[in-house]
């Protein structure tokens, strides 16, 4: 909860960068016209476990179940009054959990360090270079060699090459294959180490 309200209150300068992003994309427009939700009550978890091995709705279900987690953890919003930029930091919330699908990072210490590496980069939130930043204290010194070495390069390239991850109707993606998806955005594979 303390993360959540760190996101909010100080991203004061990002959130109107991200807004100002989705407005000036045409599906990133839609977006935020429409103001679609990721959660347990729009979502049609037996449909999308029934799709294809690798397309998105397919791969985010299984992240879901093998990690345990539920879209619907995600706090809505106390500290934005912008109606809009308090859809935009639940939107960033939401979509997290696609990011680690399409990110291929799992849970843990490690994946979630690899994905705020990434969210850093393309939000700007402090809350994310925080997490970024600090996120790795606890880690063991080989884990810190593969985050140092590989891991976090990696995540800092894509999060830099790849489009605003904000502008993608992913409920609209859900039968668009992962590495189609990756590919489309500009997110890299990711690097072939056990995390």
């Amino acid at each position: 909860d303390m993360v959540a309200v760190l996101g909010e209150t100080t991203g004061c300068l990002a959130l109107p960068s991200l807004r100002d992003k989705m407005k000036h994309h045409p599906e990133g427009y839609r977006i935020l016209q429409e103001r679609p939700r990721i959660c347990l009550s729009t979502l049609d978890i037996s449909r999308l476990r029934e799709l294809p091995e690798g397309s998105l709705g397919r791969e985010y279900v299984r992240f879901l179940e093998d990690n345990k987690v539920s879209p619907d953890t995600r706090m809505p919003p106390k500290f934005v009054d912008d109606e809009e930029l308090a859809y935009v930091i639940q939107r960033y919330r939401e979509v997290h959990d696609v990011m680690h699908t399409l990110l291929g990072m799992p849970t843990n210490m490690l994946g979630e360090v690899v994905v705020k590496w990434f969210e850093a980069v393309q939000t700007g939130l402090p809350m994310c270079v925080l997490g970024a930043a600090f996120g790795p204290v606890r880690l063991s010194a080989r884990k810190l060699q593969v985050l140092a070495t590989e891991l976090v390069p990696w995540a800092i390239r894509s999060g830099r090459n790849a489009s605003c991850v904000l502008n993608v109707y992913y409920e609209q993606r859900w039968e668009q294959p992962v590495e189609s998806l990756r590919e489309e955005i500009g997110i890299f594979p990711p690097p072939a180490v056990r995390v």
